[in-house]
Protein backbone atom coordinates (compact mmCIF):
# COMPACT_ATOMS: atom_id res chain seq x y z
CA UNK A 1 0.00 0.00 0.00
CA UNK A 2 2.46 2.26 0.77
CA UNK A 3 4.54 1.66 -3.07
CA UNK A 4 0.95 2.69 -4.49
CA UNK A 5 0.63 5.80 -2.32
CA UNK A 6 4.16 6.75 -3.61
CA UNK A 7 2.94 7.49 -6.78
CA UNK A 8 0.50 9.91 -5.46
CA UNK A 9 0.86 13.45 -7.39
CA UNK A 10 0.16 16.53 -5.83
CA UNK A 11 -3.25 17.06 -6.98
CA UNK A 12 -3.95 13.46 -5.19
CA UNK A 13 -2.04 14.14 -2.19
CA UNK A 14 -4.37 17.13 -1.60
CA UNK A 15 -7.82 15.46 -2.47
CA UNK A 16 -6.73 12.68 0.31
CA UNK A 17 -5.72 15.00 2.89
CA UNK A 18 -8.98 17.17 2.05
CA UNK A 19 -11.09 13.88 2.15
CA UNK A 20 -9.34 12.81 5.59
CA UNK A 21 -10.15 16.37 6.80
CA UNK A 22 -13.71 16.56 6.05
CA UNK A 23 -14.15 12.97 7.77
CA UNK A 24 -13.04 14.28 10.80
CA UNK A 25 -15.09 17.60 10.31
CA UNK A 26 -18.45 15.61 9.83
CA UNK A 27 -17.48 12.93 13.01
CA UNK A 28 -17.41 16.55 15.17
CA UNK A 29 -20.67 18.60 13.60
CA UNK A 30 -22.02 15.00 13.00
CA UNK A 31 -22.89 15.62 9.67
CA UNK A 32 -23.85 12.33 8.14
CA UNK A 33 -23.87 13.66 4.29
CA UNK A 34 -20.68 15.15 4.93
CA UNK A 35 -19.10 11.81 5.98
CA UNK A 36 -20.47 10.23 2.85
CA UNK A 37 -18.92 13.04 0.60
CA UNK A 38 -15.16 12.10 2.38
CA UNK A 39 -15.61 9.02 2.36
CA UNK A 40 -16.10 9.37 -1.76
CA UNK A 41 -12.92 12.03 -1.57
CA UNK A 42 -10.67 9.64 0.61
CA UNK A 43 -11.68 6.63 -2.05
CA UNK A 44 -11.12 8.03 -4.92
CA UNK A 45 -7.16 9.29 -4.83
CA UNK A 46 -6.98 5.43 -3.32
CA UNK A 47 -8.68 3.66 -6.35
CA UNK A 48 -7.21 5.53 -8.50
CA UNK A 49 -3.71 4.50 -7.16
CA UNK A 50 -4.70 0.80 -7.28
CA UNK A 51 -5.76 1.12 -11.04
CA UNK A 52 -2.80 2.91 -12.37
CA UNK A 53 0.36 0.52 -10.65
CA UNK A 54 -1.80 -2.53 -12.14
CA UNK A 55 -1.91 -0.89 -15.34
CA UNK A 56 2.42 -0.27 -14.91
CA UNK A 57 2.67 -3.60 -14.19
CA UNK A 58 1.07 -5.09 -17.06
CA UNK A 59 3.61 -3.20 -19.93
CA UNK A 60 5.93 -5.17 -21.59
CA UNK A 61 8.54 -3.66 -24.68
CA UNK A 62 11.63 -4.70 -26.72
CA UNK A 63 13.98 -2.79 -28.86
CA UNK A 64 14.97 -3.46 -32.25
CA UNK A 65 18.16 -1.21 -33.93
CA UNK A 66 18.92 -1.92 -37.20
CA UNK A 67 21.47 -1.99 -38.40
CA UNK A 68 23.61 -2.40 -35.17
CA UNK A 69 26.97 -0.86 -36.83
CA UNK A 70 26.27 2.35 -38.69
CA UNK A 71 29.70 4.48 -39.96
CA UNK A 72 29.90 7.95 -38.19
CA UNK A 73 26.99 10.57 -40.58
CA UNK A 74 24.87 7.63 -41.07
CA UNK A 75 21.66 6.79 -40.15
CA UNK A 76 19.81 3.92 -37.88
CA UNK A 77 16.19 2.85 -37.26
CA UNK A 78 15.29 2.22 -33.89
CA UNK A 79 11.91 0.02 -33.59
CA UNK A 80 10.36 -0.13 -30.06
CA UNK A 81 7.36 -2.87 -29.43
CA UNK A 82 5.18 -1.86 -26.45
CA UNK A 83 2.36 -4.14 -25.08
CA UNK A 84 0.25 -4.21 -22.58
CA UNK A 85 -0.13 -7.81 -20.58
CA UNK A 86 -2.58 -7.28 -17.75
CA UNK A 87 -6.58 -6.88 -17.64
CA UNK A 88 -6.82 -3.43 -17.82
CA UNK A 89 -6.36 -1.07 -21.09
CA UNK A 90 -3.29 1.43 -20.32
CA UNK A 91 -4.10 4.95 -20.75
CA UNK A 92 -2.45 8.46 -20.59
CA UNK A 93 1.20 6.20 -21.09
CA UNK A 94 3.96 8.26 -21.62
CA UNK A 95 7.20 6.49 -23.36
CA UNK A 96 10.68 7.61 -23.16
CA UNK A 97 14.14 6.10 -24.65
CA UNK A 98 17.64 7.03 -23.63
CA UNK A 99 19.42 8.12 -25.75
CA UNK A 100 23.23 9.75 -25.88
CA UNK A 101 24.06 13.33 -26.38
CA UNK A 102 25.80 12.05 -29.46
CA UNK A 103 23.35 10.28 -31.12
CA UNK A 104 20.38 13.07 -30.96
CA UNK A 105 17.68 14.44 -28.51
CA UNK A 106 15.74 11.84 -26.76
CA UNK A 107 12.53 10.60 -28.10
CA UNK A 108 8.99 10.91 -26.55
CA UNK A 109 6.09 9.22 -27.49
CA UNK A 110 2.21 10.05 -25.62
CA UNK A 111 0.33 7.07 -26.25
CA UNK A 112 -3.58 7.83 -25.40
CA UNK A 113 -4.66 4.13 -25.24
CA UNK A 114 -3.42 1.19 -25.44
CA UNK A 115 -5.85 -1.98 -25.57
CA UNK A 116 -5.10 -4.97 -23.08
CA UNK A 117 -3.41 -8.23 -24.71
CA UNK A 118 -2.48 -6.00 -27.74
CA UNK A 119 0.67 -3.44 -28.26
CA UNK A 120 2.20 -0.77 -30.61
CA UNK A 121 5.34 -0.17 -32.35
CA UNK A 122 7.30 3.24 -32.00
CA UNK A 123 9.83 4.13 -34.19
CA UNK A 124 12.54 7.03 -34.54
CA UNK A 125 15.85 7.33 -35.91
CA UNK A 126 20.00 8.13 -34.89
CA UNK A 127 22.29 9.93 -36.66
CA UNK A 128 25.45 9.37 -34.72
CA UNK A 129 27.81 12.21 -35.63
CA UNK A 130 30.33 10.94 -32.95
CA UNK A 131 32.59 7.27 -33.62
CA UNK A 132 32.28 4.92 -30.26
CA UNK A 133 29.96 2.40 -28.68
CA UNK A 134 26.81 3.90 -28.06
CA UNK A 135 24.07 2.49 -25.19
CA UNK A 136 20.42 3.35 -25.83
CA UNK A 137 18.26 3.03 -23.44
CA UNK A 138 17.20 2.51 -20.61
CA UNK A 139 13.47 2.37 -22.04
CA UNK A 140 11.15 4.14 -19.38
CA UNK A 141 7.92 4.28 -19.62
CA UNK A 142 5.55 7.19 -16.88
CA UNK A 143 2.05 5.86 -16.56
CA UNK A 144 -0.98 8.86 -15.40
CA UNK A 145 -4.67 8.31 -15.08
CA UNK A 146 -7.08 10.93 -16.48
CA UNK A 147 -7.40 12.83 -12.91
CA UNK A 148 -4.30 13.21 -12.99
CA UNK A 149 -3.96 12.06 -9.33
CA UNK A 150 -1.38 9.51 -9.78
CA UNK A 151 1.66 8.93 -11.49
CA UNK A 152 4.23 5.86 -12.15
CA UNK A 153 7.24 5.46 -13.81
CA UNK A 154 8.72 1.80 -14.82
CA UNK A 155 11.96 0.71 -16.72
CA UNK A 156 10.55 -1.30 -19.61
CA UNK A 157 13.28 -2.49 -21.31
CA UNK A 158 17.49 -2.30 -20.69
CA UNK A 159 20.28 -1.29 -22.57
CA UNK A 160 20.93 -1.92 -26.35
CA UNK A 161 24.57 -1.38 -27.99
CA UNK A 162 25.36 0.34 -30.89
CA UNK A 163 28.70 0.39 -32.50
CA UNK A 164 28.95 4.13 -34.34
CA UNK A 165 32.14 3.03 -36.67
CA UNK A 166 34.33 5.46 -38.02
CA UNK A 167 33.53 6.45 -41.68
CA UNK A 168 35.15 4.87 -44.92
CA UNK A 169 36.25 6.03 -47.91
CA UNK A 170 36.92 4.36 -51.29
CA UNK A 171 40.47 4.29 -52.68
CA UNK A 172 40.86 4.09 -56.63
CA UNK A 173 44.20 2.68 -56.58
CA UNK A 174 44.75 -0.50 -56.06
CA UNK A 175 47.67 -1.29 -52.99
CA UNK A 176 51.36 -1.63 -54.56
CA UNK A 177 53.26 -4.07 -53.03
CA UNK A 178 52.09 -7.78 -54.05
CA UNK A 179 55.41 -9.13 -53.18
CA UNK A 180 55.92 -11.42 -56.03
CA UNK A 181 58.06 -9.96 -58.92
CA UNK A 182 59.10 -6.52 -59.63
CA UNK A 183 56.77 -4.46 -58.00
CA UNK A 184 55.92 -1.09 -56.47
CA UNK A 185 58.19 -1.91 -53.31
CA UNK A 186 61.03 -1.40 -55.21
CA UNK A 187 62.34 -5.51 -55.04
CA UNK A 188 62.36 -8.22 -57.13
CA UNK A 189 62.21 -11.94 -57.37
CA UNK A 190 65.45 -13.06 -58.97
CA UNK A 191 66.52 -16.83 -59.85
CA UNK A 192 69.62 -17.31 -58.62
CA UNK A 193 70.03 -20.13 -60.41
CA UNK A 194 69.43 -23.96 -60.31
CA UNK A 195 69.82 -25.60 -57.11
CA UNK A 196 70.11 -21.65 -55.51
CA UNK A 197 67.59 -20.27 -53.30
CA UNK A 198 65.47 -17.71 -54.74
CA UNK A 199 66.68 -14.24 -53.30
CA UNK A 200 64.12 -11.01 -52.48
CA UNK A 201 66.66 -7.74 -53.54
CA UNK A 202 66.54 -4.33 -53.84
CA UNK A 203 69.16 -1.61 -54.62
CA UNK A 204 72.02 -0.80 -51.91
CA UNK A 205 70.54 2.24 -49.43
CA UNK A 206 73.60 4.15 -47.07
CA UNK A 207 73.36 1.92 -44.17
CA UNK A 208 72.52 -1.28 -45.38
CA UNK A 209 74.20 -4.27 -44.00
CA UNK A 210 77.20 -5.01 -46.19
CA UNK A 211 77.12 -8.48 -45.62
CA UNK A 212 73.13 -8.76 -47.07
CA UNK A 213 74.80 -7.71 -50.66
CA UNK A 214 73.68 -10.37 -53.54
CA UNK A 215 76.94 -10.40 -55.16
CA UNK A 216 74.84 -12.52 -58.00
CA UNK A 217 72.60 -9.72 -58.29
CA UNK A 218 75.37 -7.69 -58.32
CA UNK A 219 77.12 -8.38 -61.36
CA UNK A 220 74.16 -9.03 -63.20
CA UNK A 221 72.58 -5.39 -62.67
CA UNK A 222 76.26 -3.55 -61.99
CA UNK A 223 74.41 -1.95 -59.42
CA UNK A 224 74.85 -2.75 -56.02
CA UNK A 225 72.06 -4.82 -54.38
CA UNK A 226 71.13 -6.37 -51.18
CA UNK A 227 68.96 -9.40 -50.27
CA UNK A 228 65.68 -8.35 -48.35
CA UNK A 229 64.42 -11.82 -47.60
CA UNK A 230 64.85 -15.37 -48.64
CA UNK A 231 61.43 -16.28 -49.28
CA UNK A 232 58.56 -14.69 -51.40
CA UNK A 233 56.64 -12.41 -49.40
CA UNK A 234 52.65 -13.33 -48.57
CA UNK A 235 51.14 -10.12 -49.02
CA UNK A 236 51.20 -8.53 -45.78
CA UNK A 237 50.57 -5.25 -44.57
CA UNK A 238 50.31 -3.67 -41.34
CA UNK A 239 49.24 -0.34 -41.00
CA UNK A 240 50.43 1.61 -37.61
CA UNK A 241 47.71 3.97 -36.40
CA UNK A 242 49.10 7.20 -34.15
CA UNK A 243 46.69 7.44 -31.26
CA UNK A 244 48.38 9.71 -28.73
CA UNK A 245 46.18 12.71 -27.55
CA UNK A 246 49.27 14.35 -27.08
CA UNK A 247 49.53 14.30 -30.97
CA UNK A 248 46.91 15.54 -32.56
CA UNK A 249 44.95 18.66 -32.69
CA UNK A 250 41.02 19.65 -32.66
CA UNK A 251 38.04 18.14 -31.14
CA UNK A 252 34.91 16.25 -31.92
CA UNK A 253 34.44 14.48 -35.59
CA UNK A 254 36.53 17.14 -36.58
CA UNK A 255 39.86 16.00 -35.67
CA UNK A 256 42.75 14.55 -36.83
CA UNK A 257 42.56 11.97 -34.32
CA UNK A 258 39.19 11.13 -36.12
CA UNK A 259 40.72 11.93 -39.77
CA UNK A 260 43.68 9.40 -39.00
CA UNK A 261 41.72 6.65 -37.59
CA UNK A 262 38.75 7.23 -40.79
CA UNK A 263 42.06 6.80 -42.86
CA UNK A 264 43.13 3.68 -41.63
CA UNK A 265 39.96 2.26 -41.18
CA UNK A 266 39.66 2.77 -45.33
CA UNK A 267 43.31 1.71 -45.77
CA UNK A 268 42.61 -1.48 -44.05
CA UNK A 269 39.04 -2.80 -45.84
CA UNK A 270 40.85 -1.15 -48.88
CA UNK A 271 43.78 -3.65 -48.94
CA UNK A 272 41.72 -6.45 -47.46
CA UNK A 273 39.31 -5.90 -50.12
CA UNK A 274 42.60 -6.88 -52.74
CA UNK A 275 43.46 -9.97 -50.81
CA UNK A 276 45.99 -8.56 -48.18
CA UNK A 277 46.66 -9.89 -44.66
CA UNK A 278 46.36 -7.09 -42.48
CA UNK A 279 47.24 -6.17 -39.06
CA UNK A 280 46.58 -3.39 -37.23
CA UNK A 281 49.13 -1.59 -34.14
CA UNK A 282 49.44 1.08 -32.47
CA UNK A 283 51.78 3.58 -32.12
CA UNK A 284 53.15 1.97 -28.93
CA UNK A 285 53.42 -2.12 -30.50
CA UNK A 286 49.55 -2.90 -29.38
CA UNK A 287 47.92 -5.10 -31.83
CA UNK A 288 44.32 -4.57 -32.20
CA UNK A 289 43.34 -6.18 -35.21
CA UNK A 290 45.34 -9.66 -36.72
CA UNK A 291 44.40 -11.13 -40.10
CA UNK A 292 45.30 -14.68 -40.05
CA UNK A 293 44.46 -15.25 -43.33
CA UNK A 294 41.02 -17.70 -42.92
CA UNK A 295 38.64 -15.38 -44.69
CA UNK A 296 37.15 -14.44 -41.28
CA UNK A 297 35.23 -11.08 -40.94
CA UNK A 298 38.23 -9.01 -41.37
CA UNK A 299 36.48 -5.77 -41.65
CA UNK A 300 33.76 -5.94 -38.94
CA UNK A 301 36.56 -6.21 -36.80
CA UNK A 302 38.46 -3.63 -37.94
CA UNK A 303 36.11 -1.45 -37.67
CA UNK A 304 34.86 -2.47 -34.17
CA UNK A 305 37.79 -2.17 -32.92
CA UNK A 306 39.08 1.15 -34.19
CA UNK A 307 34.77 2.11 -32.91
CA UNK A 308 35.89 1.33 -29.23
CA UNK A 309 39.89 2.89 -29.61
CA UNK A 310 40.00 5.54 -27.10
CA UNK A 311 42.76 8.26 -27.41
CA UNK A 312 46.37 7.16 -25.71
CA UNK A 313 48.00 9.21 -22.77
CA UNK A 314 51.44 8.43 -24.22
CA UNK A 315 53.46 11.29 -25.44
CA UNK A 316 55.82 9.31 -27.44
CA UNK A 317 56.11 6.59 -29.77
CA UNK A 318 57.42 3.90 -27.98
CA UNK A 319 57.49 0.60 -30.44
CA UNK A 320 59.66 -2.53 -28.67
CA UNK A 321 60.15 -3.53 -31.88
CA UNK A 322 59.83 -3.94 -35.55
CA UNK A 323 55.64 -2.59 -35.45
CA UNK A 324 55.54 -4.39 -38.98
CA UNK A 325 56.73 -7.55 -38.18
CA UNK A 326 58.76 -7.99 -41.09
CA UNK A 327 55.98 -7.00 -43.77
CA UNK A 328 55.12 -3.82 -45.66
CA UNK A 329 54.36 -0.44 -43.04
CA UNK A 330 51.97 1.85 -43.70
CA UNK A 331 51.90 3.96 -40.51
CA UNK A 332 49.18 6.82 -39.97
CA UNK A 333 51.17 9.47 -37.75
CA UNK A 334 49.76 12.76 -35.65
CA UNK A 335 52.14 15.28 -34.59
CA UNK A 336 55.72 14.09 -34.20
CA UNK A 337 59.10 15.17 -33.28
CA UNK A 338 62.07 13.53 -35.41
CA UNK A 339 63.38 12.61 -31.78
CA UNK A 340 59.94 11.05 -31.01
CA UNK A 341 60.43 9.02 -34.66
CA UNK A 342 63.55 7.75 -33.59
CA UNK A 343 62.36 3.81 -31.86
CA UNK A 344 59.99 3.37 -35.21
CA UNK A 345 63.32 4.05 -37.60
CA UNK A 346 65.72 1.98 -35.16
CA UNK A 347 63.10 -1.05 -34.90
CA UNK A 348 62.10 -0.90 -38.16
CA UNK A 349 63.45 -3.60 -40.59
CA UNK A 350 65.10 -1.58 -43.89
CA UNK A 351 64.41 -4.04 -45.97
CA UNK A 352 61.01 -4.14 -46.29
CA UNK A 353 58.99 -1.56 -47.54
CA UNK A 354 57.86 1.69 -45.39
CA UNK A 355 55.16 4.48 -46.03
CA UNK A 356 54.09 7.41 -43.69
CA UNK A 357 50.81 9.57 -43.59
CA UNK A 358 51.81 12.76 -41.52
CA UNK A 359 49.38 14.91 -40.33
CA UNK A 360 49.65 18.24 -40.32
CA UNK A 361 47.97 18.63 -37.33
CA UNK A 362 48.78 22.78 -37.68
CA UNK A 363 45.38 22.63 -40.04
CA UNK A 364 43.13 21.04 -37.93
CA UNK A 365 43.22 23.49 -34.88
CA UNK A 366 46.00 25.80 -32.92
CA UNK A 367 44.46 25.40 -29.62
CA UNK A 368 48.01 24.45 -28.19
CA UNK A 369 51.48 24.43 -30.60
CA UNK A 370 51.75 22.41 -33.36
CA UNK A 371 54.95 20.46 -34.79
CA UNK A 372 55.70 21.27 -38.62
CA UNK A 373 56.19 18.34 -40.51
CA UNK A 374 58.53 18.85 -42.29
CA UNK A 375 61.43 17.92 -40.38
CA UNK A 376 59.79 14.62 -39.60
CA UNK A 377 59.29 13.90 -43.19
CA UNK A 378 62.75 14.58 -43.87
CA UNK A 379 63.98 12.30 -41.29
CA UNK A 380 61.59 9.43 -42.31
CA UNK A 381 62.55 9.72 -46.25
CA UNK A 382 66.12 9.84 -45.21
CA UNK A 383 65.50 6.33 -43.78
CA UNK A 384 64.19 5.15 -46.85
CA UNK A 385 60.50 5.65 -46.57
CA UNK A 386 57.77 7.13 -48.86
CA UNK A 387 56.31 9.94 -46.96
CA UNK A 388 53.18 12.16 -47.67
CA UNK A 389 51.90 14.52 -45.84
CA UNK A 390 48.14 15.33 -45.19
CA UNK A 391 45.56 18.17 -44.25
CA UNK A 392 41.75 18.09 -43.60
CA UNK A 393 41.24 19.73 -47.26
CA UNK A 394 42.66 17.32 -48.91
CA UNK A 395 40.48 14.49 -50.00
CA UNK A 396 41.42 10.61 -48.58
CA UNK A 397 41.53 9.06 -52.00
CA UNK A 398 44.34 11.91 -52.98
CA UNK A 399 46.23 11.24 -49.98
CA UNK A 400 46.37 7.12 -51.08
CA UNK A 401 47.26 7.93 -54.64
CA UNK A 402 49.78 10.00 -53.21
CA UNK A 403 51.46 7.69 -50.61
CA UNK A 404 51.17 4.93 -53.50
CA UNK A 405 53.58 7.25 -55.59
CA UNK A 406 56.25 7.28 -52.95
CA UNK A 407 56.02 4.06 -52.24
CA UNK A 408 56.69 3.29 -55.83
CA UNK A 409 60.15 5.51 -55.83
CA UNK A 410 63.31 2.99 -54.77
CA UNK A 411 65.14 6.05 -53.36
CA UNK A 412 62.71 7.36 -50.48
CA UNK A 413 62.09 10.08 -51.89
CA UNK A 414 59.69 12.53 -50.00
CA UNK A 415 56.30 14.08 -51.27
CA UNK A 416 55.93 16.56 -48.69
CA UNK A 417 51.66 17.04 -49.83
CA UNK A 418 49.34 14.99 -50.72
CA UNK A 419 48.51 17.44 -53.72
CA UNK A 420 52.44 17.26 -55.11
Amino acid sequence: MRAALAGLTTRGRCLLAAGLAAALCSLVLNERDLLRVSVFVVALPLLVCWLTAATRVGLRAQRHITPSRVPVGGQAGVVLAVRSTGRLPTVGLLVTDGVPYALGGKPRFLIDRLPRHSGTRLQYAVRPMLRGVQQLGPLRATVTDPFGLAEYERELTGQSRLVVVPKVHSFASAPGGSGLGSGDDGSHRLSAGQGDDDAVVRPYRQGDDLRKVHWRSTAKRDEMMVRVEESPWRGGTTVLLDHRQHGHRGSGADSSLEWAISFAASACLHLHRYGHQVRLVTESGSVLVSDTGDGGHSDTMVLDALAALSPSHHRDISCPADPGGGQELIAVLGSATPEQLGALIRYRNRGARSLAVLLDTRAWGAQSPSVDPTGAATLLAGAGWGVTVARPDLPMNRVWSSLHRSGSRRDGTMITGAGS
